[in-house]
């Protein structure tokens, strides 16, 4: 979706990917960083690491890490809107 057609919660999400992701995780092209581009991540069926493509697997992800990915300390509000934003590429 265009950064432009983006609500509020999303424009935030945005944000806080661009702070916390963007080093290693791609929101624009499918090719990996350090890390798998997160480019359609909820149009897929599970996520790179095997485990369902879904919020609260997202979220623990997010906030506990998962293999060379670090836990990010990120408050409820801006993880849930970090995944709204995910939710729309």
């Amino acid at each position: 979706m265009p950064l432009n057609q983006l609500n509020a919660q999303q424009v935030r999400g945005h944000a806080i990917f661009q702070a916390s992701c963007s080093q290693c995780h791609d929101d624009r092209d499918s090719d990996a960083l350090h890390g798998p581009s997160m480019l359609g991540i909820f149009k897929q069926q599970y996520l790179p690491s095997g485990a369902p493509a879904n919020d609260d697997r997202v979220r623990v992800v997010i906030q506990e890490g998962h293999g060379m990915m670090p836990a990010i300390n990120l408050g409820s509000q801006d993880t849930q809107d970090l995944i709204a934003y995910l939710h729309t590429l």
